[in-house]
């Protein structure tokens, strides 16, 4: 019998999740009941979201419980299928987990897991540009910040999965692209391969000197990943009936004090602008519709997916950690299997 192997939150983190708040479990695979499919995983997308769903407390999803597999989205390939959906061979991406295999029902509207095509791209891809960081740099971007041509739109972290789509999906609608990232090969990156107009490396220190520089005309849009000093030095540069996206604040996700909250929001009252929250959830029906507008755009070489890749399901905690650290550059993937195995 094929055994599975499982990371489990073991403790609620406190600070930086650490090795002991993960246990790595082992069990036997369970006969597949009706409607059930068995997906082997092969890739999974490490998330700076995932370490909000260790906290207890209410928010956009329920946390991951005490003892239960650490949620996480994922690619894979079926391996057996009780479903009349679903064929042995199919590959899938869905919430699978942070485990060797998913099992799990799949019906006509493919709720827990969509098939993909692998012909399109790589299948890192379908976790970056074509996955969950995709198509929050899409809805958010185009639905709530809503750029128009001509337009400064600005993002944090623009070197990460997110907000290196954002900054290249403005630049196909004509906007003017701006990102903060850190450090020189980040910003080096971001301009000469993702084609943004400018990037300020937030370690080189004046991220205000940064935007009077490359953003003279003020800010339209700013796609918020990280929060803090960052959101406040932007909220100096907006202009009238800006659209401020909050996607993220990784710069606080760690903080054993309360979240700090933007200092110079009145220049949102000032500005007559708004600021409005974005779950990539909440776009699922409308998926496919992003998919094919990015992968259009990904094929004709419009746009780029850069993922970094870290192998093997036992590296998890040691993976996860790189993201707060701002170690990965790239959508960061861990490589649970081989695609041939």
């Amino acid at each position: 019998m094929t055994t599975n192997r499982q990371f489990r939150l073991a403790a609620r983190p406190v600070g930086m999740p650490r090795p002991t708040d993960w246990q790595l479990t082992e069990e036997a695979l369970a006969p597949l009941q009706d409607g059930e499919v068995r997906v082997r995983v092969l890739y999974l997308s490490l998330d700076p979201a995932m370490r909000g769903w260790m906290n207890e407390g209410k928010s956009y999803i329920r946390p991951v419980a005490i003892g239960e597999v650490m949620r996480a989205g994922g690619i894979g390939v079926v391996e057996a299928s009780n479903s009349p959906h679903v064929a042995v061979g199919d590959t899938l991406t869905g919430s699978f987990g942070v485990q060797q295999y998913w099992t799990g029902p799949v019906d006509a509207k493919a709720a827990a897991a969509m098939k993909i095509d692998p012909a399109l791209a790589p299948l890192p891809a379908w976790l970056n540009v074509l996955g969950m960081p995709g198509m929050t740099a899409y809805y958010g971007l185009t639905d709530i910040g809503q750029p128009k041509a001509g337009e400064t739109v600005v993002v944090s972290a623009a070197a990460g999965a997110v907000g290196a789509t954002v900054g290249q999906v403005a630049k196909q609608l004509g906007c003017r692209a701006v990102g903060i990232a850190g450090g020189p090969d980040k910003c080096r990156y971001v301009v000469e391969e993702l084609g943004f107009d400018a990037c300020i490396d937030y370690k080189a220190g004046d991220v205000p000197a940064g935007l009077r520089q490359h953003c003279p005309q003020g800010v339209d849009v700013y796609f918020d990943n990280v929060g803090g000093d960052i959101l406040d030095a932007v909220l100096a540069r907006i202009n009238l009936k800006a659209r401020i996206v909050i996607c993220g604040a990784i710069s606080q996700y760690n903080n054993t004090t309360p979240v700090r909250g933007p200092a110079n929001y009145l220049s949102l009252l000032v500005n007559r602008a708004r600021m409005e929250g974005m779950v990539v959830f909440d776009y699922a029906a409308r998926y496919p519709e992003g998919v094919q507008r990015l992968g259009a755009w990904l094929q004709a070489g419009a746009i780029k997916s850069r993922e970094h890749v870290v192998e093997g399901l036992d590296h998890f905690p040691d993976a996860l950690a790189m993201l707060f650290e701002g170690k990965n550059f790239g959508k960061l993937v861990l490589k649970v299997t081989d695609d041939a195995h």
